[in-house]
């Protein structure tokens, strides 16, 4: 499951001669590790029954099953996220991209004031330039 560069695993109850992306027994959980911190959900109780029936879990799946058992650890969160610490989160990711988008407007305002204020200037100091332009024109008739 999941996306490309985006991993998202199920944990499933499947049958051995099934395929292994085929069709499965139960579901009990999913696994999410690119989140922050990985999210853990699985049904702890559907999995102790299976594995009363003789289930055989993959080494992954086993050591899944254990971390879940301890209540997950600094690298692992276990349980459904909540909505209100979801919309937390949302809300300050937004928040650092409009500080960041609100700091590059700024910088960019800056820079265009300060290339109307260095053409105010130029703009101020043709008086130098203007007496050239001025004596040829009079060159020119003097020569006529």
């Amino acid at each position: 499951m999941g996306r490309k560069k985006q991993p998202h695993y199920r944990v499933v109850v499947a049958d051995s001669l099934s395929p292994r992306d085929g069709r499965f027994v139960e579901s009990l959980g999913y696994y999410k590790p690119l989140s922050q911190p990985a999210r853990l959900v699985l049904d702890l109780d559907r999995v102790d029954h299976w594995l009363s029936k003789g289930a055989q879990p993959s080494g992954t799946v086993q050591s899944l099953i254990t971390r879940a058992r301890k209540g997950g650890d600094a690298d692992i969160a276990v349980g459904i996220e909540a909505a209100a610490e979801r919309e937390a989160k949302r809300a300050e990711e937004l928040a650092g991209r409009r500080a960041i988008e609100k700091k590059a407007a700024d910088k960019k305002a800056t820079a265009a004031a300060a290339a109307a204020a260095a053409a105010a200037e130029a703009a101020a100091t043709p008086e130098a330039a203007a007496p050239e332009t001025g004596a040829e024109p009079a060159a020119a008739e003097t020569a006529e």
